[in-house]
C-alpha cells in the first residue's frame, strides 16, 4: 500500500490516475534497465523512485513526452544499405 506520498498530492502532478500509472511505470522500466546495463543496483525499487520524481516535480508529462519524441526521432532517422546514417 502506498502510504507516502499520497495518491492525492501525485494527482496534483498528473491529470489522471491512469496517466500517472503509464508514467510512473515508463519511468521504472527505464531506470531499471539504466541500473542494468552500468551494472549498479538500484538503492530502492524503481517504482518507488519513479513515484519520489513525480511527487518531486522532476518527473512531468511534459518532460517524459518531450523525452519519447526525442527517442522517436532518433529512431526515424534514415538508415543507408551499408548500415551508416545519414548526415
Amino acid at each position: 500500500m502506498l502510504l507516502y506520498p499520497p495518491i492525492k498530492d501525485l494527482l496534483g502532478q498528473v491529470p489522471s490516475r491512469y496517466m500517472l500509472v503509464n508514467l510512473v511505470a515508463s519511468r521504472a522500466r527505464k531506470l531499471s534497465s539504466e541500473s542494468e546495463a552500468s551494472g549498479e543496483p538500484l538503492e530502492e525499487k524503481a517504482v518507488s523512485l519513479a513515484i519520489r520524481e513525480v511527487a518531486d516535480g522532476t518527473l512531468t508529462v511534459e518532460k517524459a513526452e518531450a523525452a519519447l519524441e526525442a527517442v522517436e526521432e532518433t529512431e526515424e532517422e534514415p538508415v543507408q544499405e551499408d548500415g551508416s546514417q545519414e548526415i
